[in-house]
Order: C-alpha cells, then sequence, then structure tokens
C-alpha cells in the first residue's frame, strides 16, 4: 500500500510540474524563451517568438 502511496505521489508530481510551462506568446514565455539559449530555439520557436514578442500580436483564443 505505501508503494502505491508513492509511486501515485511522484505521478502526479510529474504531472504537476509538467502544466507549469507558460502559455506560447505570453510575456512569461517571452522572458523564457530571451534566458533560453538560441541555438535551442526551434524554427517555430524562433517564428512565434519574432510574431509574438518582437512584433507584439497577440496569440489566438482557442
Amino acid at each position: 500500500m505505501k508503494n502505491i502511496l508513492t509511486i501515485t505521489a511522484v505521478v502526479s508530481a510529474v504531472f504537476l510540474l509538467a502544466a507549469c510551462e507558460p502559455k506560447r506568446g505570453s510575456d512569461a514565455w517571452c522572458k523564457k524563451m530571451d534566458e533560453t539559449p538560441k541555438g535551442d530555439w526551434s524554427f517555430k520557436d524562433a517564428g512565434d517568438y519574432t510574431k509574438y514578442c518582437v512584433l507584439n500580436q497577440k496569440p489566438d483564443e482557442n
């Protein structure tokens, strides 16, 4: 029983921590990207950074 609770707690913590990623295009995301080395960016990251952080367009509210 103790093992099941431990495993459940670990899995829950992983899911909660994974959900803490800022929304693409938000101010927090722009700040995070400013701190990320440019060599680690994907093509999509670079395009979205330009669109949302440089040109100040708002992300679509889907």
